[in-house]
């Protein structure tokens, strides 16, 4: 007999210890989970966290004690925002809100006053001296913040029964990165590119884990609201407005997803991207991994999803990679070098760079030369044709779609060439770029994101956006700026929330690897100078130029070392869309 397991709402106290000064007792919990089940009970849903339960101030503490248990209060509120006003007083509770952004700061915090005291003072002023870590949005957005935070500012009074009360305090919620790292997840949603909705789009945020629900209910609920700032207008959504969740239940072989709404078990239109979008927001956050999913409407079976390793809602355009040699364009093997790609695209030339392919089915590559951008198929009968004339045009790159884009910088433009029209290059609206010197574009596999390199240092990413007039290109945000003196080299998509930023400092060169969701960077070791670099997914291959050669380096799956994948005559690694 089959047991279903319906989640319920008991926390199990693995563990609780006072900090001592902190006002606050931590508890590890792992959500909730069935009694007699262990840490995680085999619960497919869930992800252990830790608990803070706050405590309220105390008439032995000082201005210290009460801005630290202040604090400590406020990273409990989301679970119990009961114990903050108690260190208000009531003209502060009255004044005021954790809405807004969440400020987030390093652990080690300094608490001085900025006017001699002697100890007799009813009213204090404090200031609170912290480095930023990030903040996080109203739309679950982690944004790394760097410098020093100083809007911390309080003021408390003394109380007739002993201790102190906050009378004006920041607005919002200030939790330190232990906090976040405690009480937060980051996970990754799935949304529908809103102009080709055969594709799905990540959007990377920061989930608070809530003692009183799995975390499969946490990524769905949030699936159910808009996507992040960043995405919005970009992505859409199969599930339509006003869905909610009736439950999640899981049991050995399945997982049953109970929706309720406007959902109609008859119309099947919006079946599979919905299977689509639950399957890979859970599946992506480690949440009923390899399950059968079943979801049902109103406790009826809508539709069942099992997983499927040719899934085509995150198809990349091609995996097979490509190198260039003096002006010919070669397939890249296994073992190394497999032959040149058919046509005159195969063939060797002068003054041909900057390289960029379609999706391999599209079969048709790009490259700059001194008087614009030409491009050819990848056949027999292929020739190269100038398609976008300028002098100051970035390197060209591919949508999904097979248009061919650049940014021509002498007139301040967005092109978009469509081969499938044959029409001469469209200007494609792209507001914030006016002015500013843009060095190269690269445009996600996703169809949505792009990567913009302005001037030598500064890389910002954009969406694209469909209108009743087509594409506009906006939604910019910084991603990485260099130091001064310092110059990126290339920058390229791994998959579609990870970008390779190569840059040449004053020390020698660095490879970052940088998610564009929540900035997170992990650094990727170098052991040759690198001219350009090609990836995808967990395959990185670089360039590497010497006086007397050029060859391909691949990065080794342990992520530490290079290996030789082409030893000679080879630069300018390629993969489709990349």
């Amino acid at each position: 007999m089959t047991t279903i397991r319906r989640l319920g709402t008991a926390v199990a106290i693995v563990l609780a210890m006072v900090a001592a000064g902190t006002g606050c007792t931590v508890i590890p919990v792992t959500g909730p989970y069935m009694v007699g089940d262990d840490g995680t009970g085999g619960d497919p849903l869930n992800k252990p966290f830790q608990r803070m339960i706050a405590m309220p101030p105390q008439p032995n503490w000082g201005p210290e004690d009460t801005i630290k248990g202040l604090q400590a209060a406020m990273a409990a509120y989301a679970d119990d925002p009961s114990i903050l006003p108690q260190y208000l007083t009531p003209e502060a509770r009255a004044k005021w809100s954790a809405a807004g952004p969440v400020k987030v700061i390093e652990d080690a915090f300094e608490i001085t006053y900025p006017t001699p005291r002697d100890g007799t003072e009813t009213v204090l002023q404090v200031t609170l001296k912290a480095q930023w870590v990030a903040s996080i949005g109203t739309d679950d957005a982690y944004a790394p913040t760097a410098g020093t935070w100083d809007g911390g500012t309080f003021e408390l009074v003394k109380t007739q029964q002993g201790g102190y009360l906050v009378n004006k305090l920041p607005a919002g919620l200030l939790l330190t990165n232990s906090d976040v790292v405690r009480a937060y997840r980051p996970a990754n949603l799935y949304y529908l590119n809103a102009d080709m909705p055969d594709r799905l789009v990540v959007d990377r945020v920061r989930l608070r884990m809530k003692p009183t629900e799995s975390f499969a209910r946490t990524i769905l609920e949030r699936l159910l609201k808009e996507p992040t700032t960043a995405l919005r207008d970009a992505v859409t959504t199969s599930f339509p407005e006003d869905t909610t969740i009736e439950s999640i239940r899981w049991n050995e072989e399945r997982v049953l997803v109970n929706l309720s709404g406007p959902l109609d078990p008859l119309d099947l239109s919006a079946e599979a991207a919905l299977r689509a979008q639950i399957r890979h927001s859970f599946a992506d956050n480690d949440v009923a991994k390899g399950r059968i999913i079943e979801i049902q409407v109103d406790g009826e079976t809508y539709a069942v999803d099992r997983p499927d390793p040719a899934d085509p809602w995150l198809d990349d355009g091609g995996d097979t990679a490509y190198f260039v040699d003096n002006g010919a364009v070669h397939f890249m093997g296994k073992e190394g070098p497999a032959g040149a790609v058919p046509g005159a695209a195969g063939e060797q030339r002068a003054g041909y760079t900057d390289f960029a392919l379609s999706k391999e089915e599209t079969g048709l590559i790009a490259a700059k030369t001194s008087t614009g951008i030409s491009m050819a198929k990848l056949a027999q009968d292929g020739r190269w044709q100038e398609v976008i004339q300028g002098t100051e045009l970035t390197p060209p790159t591919f949508h999904r779609d097979g248009s061919l884009w650049t940014y021509d910088n002498k007139n301040g433009v967005l092109l978009r060439y469509d081969p499938a029209s044959g029409r001469e290059p469209e200007r494609v609206p792209a507001p914030k770029l006016a002015g500013l010197d843009v060095a190269r574009l690269r445009i996600a596999r996703d169809g949505v994101r792009v990567s913009v390199t302005t001037g030598e240092n500064t890389v910002q990413i954009g969406a694209f956006t469909p209108t009743s007039d087509g594409l506009v290109l906006g939604n910019f945000r910084s991603l990485a700026t260099t130091e001064v003196g310092d110059e990126i080299v290339d920058v390229t998509w791994s998959d579609d929330e990870h970008l390779l930023v190569l840059v040449e400092s004053k020390a020698g060169q660095i490879l970052n690897e940088i998610n564009v969701g929540d900035g997170e960077t992990v650094g990727v070791p170098l052991k040759d100078r690198l001219a350009s670099l090609a990836a995808l997914d967990d395959r990185v291959l670089g360039e590497v130029r010497t006086d007397k050669e050029t060859k391909i380096v691949e990065l080794n799956q342990d992520r530490q070392t290079w290996v030789p994948k082409v030893e000679s005559n080879a630069g300018s690694p390629l993969f489709p869309l990349g």
